[in-house]
């Protein structure tokens, strides 16, 4: 490895930069999302709709202390202003977390995009050379400008083996963010029709209560 890094040429160090940055991310990436605990967090987050409609406020601060669902946390940001503007308190909290979600995301896309090309790059400044030494020494010594040709197509491999790892985890990273809003959505949406509908409950309730 340390041979053919050496043999790739100067490109090699920003190509070996982008593979470092990529691992740390990915890496970063993961454990942020072992952590948000949407999946596991699922009867907490029913556990929360359930105790709304029973506006059992104090269970729910104490169910969701500490909580690092995201899902949980907006509903919670909902809750808190139940009486002023839950749905847009709802919406703020739900960007918040949606933009920690794609942090770094363009990152590992500008990663797999420039990748490639810093391998490319390579190759051709390999290849200049190579024609350099042919013009130099004529077909004499094919192999060394083979050779050198060789040696030029190792950036071009670099990236792209860089530019294919990453984009798995990217990917998947992506449907993970897309699935989180969607989730995100829902329970926001059925707050907000529960809330709604005690609104008209009580509403109902205290016309009933001044016509008597």
């Amino acid at each position: 490895m340390i041979e053919l890094f050496t043999h790739g040429g100067i490109l090699m160090y920003p190509l070996l930069l982008c593979s470092l940055i990529a691992m740390t991310l990915i890496i970063e990436r993961t454990l942020f999302w072992t952590a948000s605990g949407i999946d596991r967090g699922r009867p907490l987050m029913d556990r929360v709709l359930t105790l709304s409609a029973q506006q059992n406020w104090e269970e729910i601060r104490n169910i969701t202390q500490g909580s690092k669902n995201c899902v949980v946390r907006v509903l919670v940001s909902g809750i808190l202003h139940r009486d002023y503007s839950p749905v847009k308190a709802m919406e703020s909290a739900a960007a918040d977390e949606i933009f920690k979600m794609k942090r770094f995301m363009g990152v590992l896309d500008t990663i797999i995009t420039i990748a490639p090309l810093l391998g490319i790059l390579g190759t051709v400044v390999g290849i200049i050379e190579s024609f350099d030494m042919l013009g130099a020494s004529g077909i004499e010594d094919p192999m060394a400008v083979t050779g050198g040709i060789a040696k030029a197509l190792i950036t071009t491999a670099s990236g792209l083996t860089i530019a294919i790892v990453t984009v798995f985890p990217y990917n998947y990273f992506n449907a993970r963010i897309q699935r989180a809003a969607q989730i995100i959505e829902k329970y926001a949406t059925s707050f907000e029709i529960m809330h709604e509908q005690h609104l008209t409950d009580h509403d109902s309730c205290e016309r009933r209560r001044h016509e008597n």
